[in-house]
């Protein structure tokens, strides 16, 4: 078993990117996401990554990867959530996903420097692919 088959995980939006686009990041990501039984979606993630997508590539690629994004379990926005997320110096959406993460007792998998070395972390420094 990989270290994602232990315990919940959470991807960010960068980490979906890398997965999506299969770049040499890729398998960074991979064993989160292709585990989805224990796979948390922040519904911000899921809104960043189709955004993205379908600005990029149109609306078919973009519902296909909400989609797989959906494999996983999507946890909404509420109240609660957002002022456990103030309690973070993050941007608004980064601290919604790191919240999403500490709640569910998940590992936040990301290559997003300002995470590096906050708790429930896996930090890929993007000059490395592994």
């Amino acid at each position: 078993m990989t270290t994602a088959q232990h315990a919940r995980n959470v991807v960010d939006s960068s980490g979906w990117l890398e997965y999506f686009t299969d770049s040499e990041r890729a398998p960074l990501f991979a064993p989160a996401i292709e585990d989805a039984e224990h796979l948390v979606v922040p519904v911000i993630t899921l809104y960043e990554v189709c955004k993205k997508v379908l600005r990029e590539r149109g609306e078919h690629a973009a519902l296909q990867i909400a989609s797989m994004m959906q494999t996983g379990r999507v946890i909404d926005l509420d109240s609660a959530l957002a002022l456990e997320a103030i309690q973070h110096p993050l941007p608004l959406a980064d601290s919604l996903i790191y919240a999403t993460a500490l709640r569910h007792g998940a590992t936040l998998w990301t290559q997003d420097e300002h995470f590096k070395d906050l708790p429930q972390v896996r930090y890929f420094a993007k000059n490395s692919t592994g």
